[in-house]
């Protein structure tokens, strides 16, 4: 109850009184046909609980968030976070987490796969047990499995992908690379500060990222065929998990992005190396051919990093271009505290490959700092 201004008392409409009791968080990409048929299921299955459906969709080219937005307009239960530049499974997850006031929410993809008549049984689980963090659906806990059309290259994918994660995990799950599960919101917060929101595997990133290992339950249930749309299982998919594995591995020690840039540095002086070596051979000039080489370089640095450093915050058309000469700029300024420091090092201490090294150290700090703060800035609006 509150007051406008000096008078009476206001009281709300008592259905506004009580919020949700269940936020369903279900990322989405290019799933237009699979958002409806979803809200019927839980419609149907959550019958007597107070839910809700938050639909975080990272800008679909096939219409999605118009679909979710028109059924929003009829159902209060259903809304939709439109994403602009930015994208990742794990980040809409946390997005949509953090956009809810519910006490419990579940993540559940969109493209059907997964049993949501299971979800009354996660909730009640967490209803049941107050020291319960986490309820995990599981493909292949006792009762669960896969449907038929689970192709044999995927379930060797699944079981290669559970092994990885056992590598980081400190829990005992029979299905670490699930992405079905429904947890305490209260938990949640303790540790959403921690998670990299690398990747597609949010579930991984939750119990590897939290400071005390979660009181954990697994529910089986039995993965579908696909009905519509398309998997985005791909090898860039594949990359993501592998960044993610690694980022819990040394992240604490070193950001995983700032290693793979450095990665991308060094397939560049191989590229580098290769134009000037063409174009010394065609007949140019050395500081034509060096000048040509460096412009590839840092094209070539530019374009593996966009495609994959910052893959989450992929430029394109007309910001492309304008982060193409941001870049060469950043670059332009850090080959020349390269060549300062290295200089600097040189003059003190006398060994050329010392003061290389250190050069080359301030060089990629550089370049890595300034390019991600200006050339691959988050962008936070949309």
């Amino acid at each position: 109850m509150h007051t406008v201004g000096q008078g009476r008392p206001l009281e709300a409409p008592r259905e506004a009184l009580a919020g949700p009791e269940l936020t369903v968080v279900v990322p989405t990409f290019n799933e237009r046909d699979n958002v409806g048929p979803l809200v019927q299921r839980l419609d149907a299955v959550l019958a007597g609980t107070n839910w809700e459906v938050v639909f975080v969709d990272d800008d679909s080219s096939d219409g999605t968030a118009d679909v979710v937005r028109a059924m929003a307009a009829r159902d209060r239960r259903v809304r939709i976070i439109r994403r602009i530049g930015r994208r990742g499974l794990s980040s809409a997850c946390v997005e949509g987490i953090l956009s809810s006031s519910a006490p419990c929410f579940a993540v559940m993809d969109a493209d059907l796969q997964h049993d949501e008549t299971v979800l009354p049984a996660m909730l009640e689980k967490l209803k049941a047990d107050s020291g319960l963090d986490i309820v995990v659906g599981s493909r292949y806990a006792a009762g669960g499995g896969t449907a038929e059309g689970f192709s044999e290259r995927r379930a060797r994918l699944s079981r290669a992908g559970n092994a990885v994660a056992r590598l980081v995990l400190r829990a005992q799950l029979s299905d670490p690379m699930s992405g079905f599960f429904a947890m305490r919101r209260a938990s949640f917060d303790m540790l959403v500060r921690s998670l990299s929101q690398q990747g597609f595997k949010i579930l991984l990133d939750i119990f590897t990222s939290a400071e005390r290992p979660l009181r954990h339950a697994e529910v089986p249930y039995t993965f579908q065929p696909r009905l519509h749309g398309e998997s985005k299982l791909d090898t860039m998919a594949a990359w993501e998990f592998g960044m993610l594995v690694l980022d819990k591995l040394i992240g604490r020690i070193v950001p995983v992005r700032f290693v793979v840039f450095a990665g991308v540095g060094a397939t560049g002086l191989a590229v580098h190396l290769l134009a000037l070596g063409l174009t010394t051979w065609a007949g140019a000039q050395f500081v034509y051919a060096q000048t040509f080489a460096v412009i590839v370089a840092m094209t070539w640095n530019f374009l593996l990093n966009n495609f994959i450093t910052y893959r989450d915050r992929r430029l394109k058309g007309v910001r492309l271009v304008w982060g193409l000469l941001s870049f060469y700029l950043i670059c332009s300024v850090g080959a020349v505290a390269n060549v300062g420091v290295a200089d600097f090092v040189f003059n003190r201490n006398g060994t050329w490959w010392v003061a290389g090294l250190a050069g080359a150290a301030i060089g990629v700090v550089w370049n890595f700092a300034v390019s991600s703060f200006l050339t691959w800035r988050r962008r936070t609006a949309g």
